[in-house]
């Protein structure tokens, strides 16, 4: 992202500042791959100690990784599922809703092309 200038009306707090650097090209990639390490690093630290568990199950090693991938991916499935049911439609608010695309002006909307993320 280029600097902002002092004639800029968008003003960003000392945070949002920090977090502009998730705009810049190939940021995306390098947070999976910082997530993805901290996974197996994390994965392997499970390795290093024996476990008590309550239950036979909560011994196995990669145990609560499993369960809590399959916990996760049930509440996505869930929530999904739960969109169709309680969903409204996108034009539910009519035209008069203030998010609606037609209603900026073409000049004061700022596309960009994320297909580089």
């Amino acid at each position: 992202m280029a600097k902002k200038s002092k004639d800029d009306p968008i003003k960003l707090t000392p945070l949002g500042q920090a977090m502009t650097w998730i705009e810049k090209p190939g940021s995306v990639t390098k947070l999976i791959v910082l997530l993805c390490a901290a996974c197996a690093v994390v994965a392997l630290l499970d390795l290093t100690y024996t476990k008590h568990g309550h239950f036979a199950e909560e011994e196995v090693e990669g145990f609560f990784g499993v369960f809590g991938f399959l916990a996760f991916t049930a509440v996505i499935l869930g929530a999904r599922g739960l969109r169709v049911l309680v969903g409204v439609a996108e034009d539910y608010y009519g035209t008069k809703a203030v998010d609606q695309e037609e209603s900026y002006p073409e000049d004061q909307i700022e596309l960009k092309d994320h297909s580089d993320d």
